[in-house]
């Protein structure tokens, strides 16, 4: 310690700087191997691409007819919707990549290795940000061809790939959360498939808040789903039209997210048990 006294808490706060710079390197690294699967199979993200173009080339054009939905074009409601559905669907059966590992025998050598398991969580959760990214893409171009009145404002589109990237990571968590109980690939895609619907349906991605029953309104305002939409539906669209606050959506986003996250990693041990 120095004389007067602060050697002791500069040495605690260096400690502390290293071990969270320590964390993000191990967390980005193991993002970035995540990603690179993705050269391997690039098809996904095509297969991936069926989905909302029938929802905005198809439902989007019949549901504009019907009423009691949103005043002005259905198709430029319905646009941030999709794109959340699409990172939904991406991200909620991510957890099954762990049940593979497992299987490879690669979830031993990472839990013996010096990564903290948060780091392994948080990195998978990112690798589902970026391969969400490319839905982004995709649905622009859609929206181009149904003439959706999107923002081209930059930090709009900044953004959106932030709450793309945040949305995916909350939903891929909650996906590995699943993984770790359940430990079969078959159990998996039951639980994943049954949560899917239910998580799409209620929600403001299709249909407005207002329009829902009392007790779906409870449930859509628990949804994560339902902020992420929101926060979309701000960015995405001219003159779009959110229930909520960007703040409250973000910080909805994030809570959630991190408390998956610590949940994850609390349970990612049981995968090997």
């Amino acid at each position: 310690m120095t004389p007067d006294g602060h050697g002791a808490p500069l040495a605690v706060w260096a400690s502390a700087y290293f071990a969270v710079v320590s964390f993000i390197n191990k967390t980005l690294v193991i993002a970035e191997l995540e990603a690179r699967k993705l050269r391997h199979d690039p098809t996904e993200l095509f297969m991936r691409a069926v989905q909302p173009t029938l929802w905005l080339l198809v439902f989007g054009q019949v549901f504009s007819r019907l009423r009691g939905l949103p005043e002005g074009k259905y198709s430029d409601f319905i646009a941030p919707g999709i794109l959340a559905q699409s990172v939904l669907f991406i991200s909620i059966f991510y957890g099954i990549t762990i049940i593979w590992e497992r299987d490879l025998g690669l979830i031993h050598k990472m839990l013996v290795s010096p990564t903290p398991r948060g780091a392994l969580v948080l990195g998978k959760a990112l690798s589902a940000g970026v391969r969400s990214i490319s839905q982004v893409v995709l649905i622009y171009i859609l929206c181009l061809i149904t003439r959706v009145h999107l923002s081209w404002n930059p930090l709009h589109l900044l953004g959106i790939v932030f709450v793309v990237v945040l949305g995916a990571a909350c939903f891929s968590t909650f996906s590995l959360c699943i993984a770790c109980l359940v430990k079969t690939r078959e159990r998996f895609m039951g639980i994943g498939q049954l949560m899917t619907m239910p998580l799409f349906f209620a929600s403001n991605a299709i249909y407005p808040i207002d329009l829902m029953p009392p007790w779906l309104k409870v449930v859509a305002r628990v949804n994560p789903l339902t902020y992420q939409v929101d926060a979309l539906r701000g960015l995405m669209v001219v003159g779009g039209v959110h229930q909520f606050s960007i703040a409250l959506d973000i910080g909805m986003l994030l809570a959630v997210t991190t408390g998956l996250v610590l949940l994850g990693a609390r349970l990612y041990r049981n995968v090997v048990g």
